[in-house]
Order: structure tokens, then sequence, then C-alpha cells
């Protein structure tokens, strides 16, 4: 069994009190990584502050090549990294291949973007007082950043904190989710082969109660925090002065209209109720479907869920593995009773063998339950129908949170009026509201959070514009 050290100012360091992590499908431990105790933190913070200076003269070119480094050792250790990820995250194999190519991807981006962080030219002669002045706006790193994030994507979503900070020059500090902390700690092991300045960044698995240092330390000058919205808009009340990026999930809506596409469209859906056993922001929780083709493309989308396979994510056949744990297996299961209590009907799906739930689909939901208006964070979809177009609008909007939403229409009209109205950080149209690539603007509102992930757009919080006006006597 190996025992993961931390990182503190980027240097590993064993630690006596330990965190033991499990096999997400047999339950049985298979690794222990080191707990930073808040010492520990407070010593990584100190560090991260004076490393700034060091951070903020490292060059673009210098700062590309150090993120072209880490993704060239993640290429060579992408069996290793996927491997860990499946045993970790329960993530079936194919997928975790994929999250690791997303990786790779997500540093490709932000090494491009670490030489293209541009500045402007402001015409200030606008009047005859600042006819002879002249004005220029450079960005410049905030210092000190503050990462905080979940289990479900441990690769791609510590690389779109990590990645932008050493594009940007920032210092940070790292708490992966308790859950799933190996995927970050080989990061920092990488990390910690390159040219980045000494103490400039730390990885720090550790106790909530430990963690209170990640948020309210005036030192750190941004928070991104991943996860609920409960924790992220508490962690947001508690942070003081320093600018908070919060993505917070949502119970996201696909509409179904009746010039779709209907097999497309089912095979799409599929993807986005039930990749990763449903734990994405982003999975399709909510299906409206036009009353024309409801029962035609409840029919299809019954069949294509039935055929799905759950069980073992090292089977290679496997589309549905384990709940990330016993706990939330529990609650999507109690969600799931109670929803049917209140009058839903199971299309499909509904049974458990350990923590594996099957691919469920349900239609008739209360929308009164948890199901309806809670983000369920599992592999459960429900369809519903609808006549108008407007209405079901308005109807997608009847969610507290607003991530992204999918429509399937041919129709640019109608396209067009779904992204003039809806209220979410993304539209997607012909697909799923799962579709992202990580050089997009990624983000919500309402209560799916503030603020945007992509390379560029996090550099973006991750630096500050200074103004520099020149007279000429």
């Amino acid at each position: 069994m190996k025992t993961y050290p931390v990182y503190i100012g980027g240097q590993p360091v064993k630690l006596s009190q330990k965190l033991s992590v499990y096999d997400k499908f047999s339950n049985k431990e298979f690794a222990k990584v080191c707990l930073a105790l808040p010492e520990d933190i407070e010593n990584a913070i100190s560090q991260a502050e004076a490393s700034r200076s060091a951070m903020q003269a490292l060059a673009a070119w210098k700062r590309q090549e150090i993120l072209e480094y880490c993704l060239s050792r993640f290429k060579e250790r992408r069996e290793e990294l996927a491997e860990t990820l499946c045993v970790e995250a329960g993530k079936p194999l194919k997928d975790s291949y994929g999250e690791v190519d997303r990786l790779i991807d997500t540093f490709k981006i932000a090494a491009e973007e670490s030489v293209r962080i541009n500045g402007e030219v402001i015409a200030m002669d606008r009047n005859p007082k600042a006819q002879n002045y002249s004005g220029m706006v450079r960005r410049y790193p905030v210092g000190v950043c503050s990462f905080i994030s979940p289990f479900n994507f441990p690769l791609n979503l510590v690389a779109h904190k990590v990645a932008p900070a050493i594009a940007a020059g920032c210092p940070f500090i790292l708490k992966p989710a308790s859950l799933t902390p190996i995927g970050a700690l080989i990061i920092g092991e990488i990390l910690a082969e390159t040219d980045l300045p000494k103490g400039s960044f730390s990885i720090l698995p550790c106790s909530r109660d430990a963690a209170d240092l990640f948020v309210e330390d005036e030192r750190l000058k941004l928070l991104s925090f991943t996860g609920s919205p409960q924790v992220g808009w508490e962690l947001k009340k508690r942070a003081g002065k320093k600018k908070v990026v919060l993505e917070l999930g949502g119970n996201a809506a696909c509409v179904v209209d009746k010039d779709a596409d209907l097999d497309d469209a089912v095979q799409r859906i599929i993807i986005g109720a039930f990749y990763q056993s449903g734990q994405s922001c982003i999975g399709v929780q909510r299906i409206f479907v036009q009353d024309d083709i409801y029962e035609d493309f409840r029919n299809k989308l019954v069949v294509a869920t039935q055929a799905l396979k759950s069980g073992d994510p090292h089977d290679q056949e496997t589309f549905v593995g384990p709940i990330i744990s016993k706990k939330e297996a529990d609650r999507i299961e109690g969600w799931l009773n109670s929803a049917v209590e209140k009058g839903a009907n199971i299309l499909c799906g509904g049974n458990r063998q350990d923590n594996t739930i099957e691919a469920t689909l349900l239609d008739n939901v209360n929308h009164q339950t948890k199901l309806y208006n809670e983000e369920v964070f599992g592999p459960v979809a429900f369809l519903e129908s609808f006549k108008g177009f407007d209405e079901v609008l308005e109807e997608v909007n009847n969610s507290k949170f607003g991530l992204q939403a999918g429509i399937f229409t041919k129709d640019l009209y109608k396209a067009h009026k779904a992204w003039d109205v809806l209220e979410v950080g993304g539209v997607v149209i012909g697909d799923i509201p799962s579709w992202r690539v990580d050089h997009m603007p990624y983000g919500g509102v309402k209560d799916s959070g503030m603020g945007r992930e992509g390379i560029r757009y996090a550099i973006e919080d991750m630096t500050e514009p200074r103004l520099m006006v020149i007279r000429r006597p």
C-alpha cells in the first residue's frame, strides 16, 4: 500500500497523520495520503506569499515552458493517472482515460494563453484637457490563490485551477477532495520537477476544520471553490476581501422540440444523463419533450437506457460505475423512493447493488420533490412533456440553479430565443448541457455560482488591470 506525501512549498513532505483512500467499487483501502494540519497550511501560505515576487517575475516563455513540461509528463504517465482515477473515483476506465486527455488539453491551453496575456492602449485625447496624455493597461497577478477542488473530476478540475494560476504568475495552495486526493498529488509530484519558484505551490489534503485557513487568511487574494452550493455560499461569507469564484452545480435541463432528430437526441441525452454515473454538475436531470413526440422519444430513451451496463469500472463495457460513497448512494436512493411515494413512475432502472445505482429514468415526478428541485448528482433523470416553446423555457428557468441548458431544435429563431431567455451560464443548441471543452467560458448564475472557468477567463480573475498614464509636457 502506497503512502503519498503532501506538497508544501513545492516539496514532498511526509506527515504523521494519514487519510485512507478507498477503491470506490470494492470499498477496500488501497492507499494512504498524508494529512496536513493547520500549522502545515500556515507554513504553505507563508511560503507562497514569500514567492509572489519570483512568480510575477517569471517571463511568459518560462511559464509556458513549465506548463508544456507538465503536459508532456502527463502524457508519459497517462496509464497510471487513468488507473488511479478509475480506482479512487470509481470512474469507468474508458472515461478515466478521457479525463486524463482533458487534463493534458487544459494544460496545453494554459501554455498557449500564458504568452498572450495582453493589455491595451487607451486613447486619452477625448477632450483638450487630456490631449497630451496617453494611457496603457497591463494585467498583473493578484497574488496567492486558494483552491478547493471536488471529487468528481479530480484531475481536470484541479487543472482548471492550477494551470491558469501558473500561466498568470500566481502562487497557490490547493485542497483536493478527501475522497479523491491522489490525482492532485501526482500533479504535485510533476510540478515539483519543474522550475517553479521555491514555495510557490502546495497541495494539502486536510480535514474540513483545518481548511479554514484556505478561506479566511487575508494573505490569500482569490478563493476558487468547486462543490456544493451549501458549502460554497458559506465560504463566500467567510472569505473577507478576497475575490471569490464559485462553481456550484445544478439540475440541468434538456429540451427536445418536435423538429429534433430523435435518435440523435436519445444518444446524446444518454451520455448527458448517465456518463460519470451522473456525478457531473451539468449532468442532464430534467428532460422536457414536446407533446407530439413525447411517447416515441420516451420509448426510444428507455430502450437505450436499459442497454447500459452498470458495475465494475475496470470492465470496458461498464458505462455506469459506483457512486462516490455509501452516504451519497443512500441519499440518491432515498430521493428516488420519496419521488415514487409522491406519484413518480420508474420507467427503467432504480435498482442498487452496493454503491452502484442503475441508470434510472422516471416520469410524472412531483414538482415539490427533491428529485425535481435539487441536484441529484447520480444516474437519475426524469421526463416531462410540454406544449409550447415559451412554456418550456419558463419551466427550465423554474429552478434555483442556472449552469447550462441543452436545446434540441433546428429552428434558428427558437435557438436565439433560448439564448436570450434562459437564465444560465451557457445554452447548447443541438446537444446536451453536459457538453464542455476546456477553453470555453464555463460557469453559472443563481445558485450555480459566480465567475467563470475556462483558462482565459480564469486568468482574468487571477489578474488585475493596472493603468499607467503618461503626460507629455
